[in-house]
């Protein structure tokens, strides 16, 4: 009598191989997501489908990851933790709750323009203190990386860099409207420039705010003349 041959299965996709070298160089896609469990845009992508859940179903605690990884909506969450990820959004976790929020599909979630619409609610709706914070936080990660003083940002920034960071809700309309430096730098920005930062820099929205909040402009101008920009 014969021995059948030992079979070696894939716990994943319960494919047999003969030997055990063929098993270990096998990569099915259930393999493929559990080998990527701790990348960063899935471990991104797996925190926003978690938050979803509970966010649209009320759901208490966390599915697991292999739930995660069998469900159809595996690769569009990835995707998406891929975007955060490359985009580095202002509080990510804010950003994830408003894209769960604001009811557009999945398959959309990675557009730039739902973005910059974030970008747009949050610096409008922001306190003066963290939009303040915020703006010469960056400064200062600006200074360090070229060997200058924070507070000379608007004179030797880059214009594309800063029109980045103010699209990007990095450097505040707080603090760029009511000093000398920041109108001075956004008089230098070219028409492409200046449409890029339009939805961030409205001024007529921003005006209109600060007659509303003096206290508020009274600060800025504080901060801003005590830091000479």
């Amino acid at each position: 009598m014969t021995l059948a041959a030992t079979q070696f299965v894939c716990q994943y996709c319960s494919n047999t191989f003969s030997k055990e070298k063929t098993l270990m160089v096998h990569l099915c896609e259930q393999k493929r997501r559990a080998l990527a469990k701790t990348e960063k845009h899935v471990v991104m992508g797996y925190d926003a489908f978690n938050r979803f859940f509970k966010m649209s179903q009320n759901l208490k605690g966390n599915k697991t990851y292999d739930e995660f990884a069998k469900s159809p909506y595996y690769n569009a969450f990835v995707k998406f933790g891929s975007f955060v990820s490359n985009v580095n959004p202002l509080y990510p976790d804010r950003f994830i709750d408003y894209v769960i929020k604001s009811g557009v599909k999945l398959d959309h979630w990675c557009r730039d323009e739902l973005y910059e619409k974030y970008v747009a609610d949050l610096i409008r709706t922001e306190t003066v203190e963290t939009a303040l914070q915020r703006s010469i936080g960056h400064m200062m990660t600006w200074a360090d990386a070229h060997q200058s003083q924070w507070n000379h940002y608007f004179l030797y920034v880059s214009l594309n860099r800063a029109t980045f960071d103010i699209r990007d809700g990095k450097i505040s309309p707080w603090i760029i409207l009511n000093s000398k430096n920041g109108k001075e730098m956004l008089s230098k920005f070219s028409d492409e420039q200046l449409a890029a930062v339009g939805t961030t820099i409205d001024p007529q929205f921003w005006m209109n705010k600060f007659k509303k909040l003096p206290a508020d402009v009274e600060l800025v101008r504080q901060v801003v003349k005590e830091s000479n920009i």
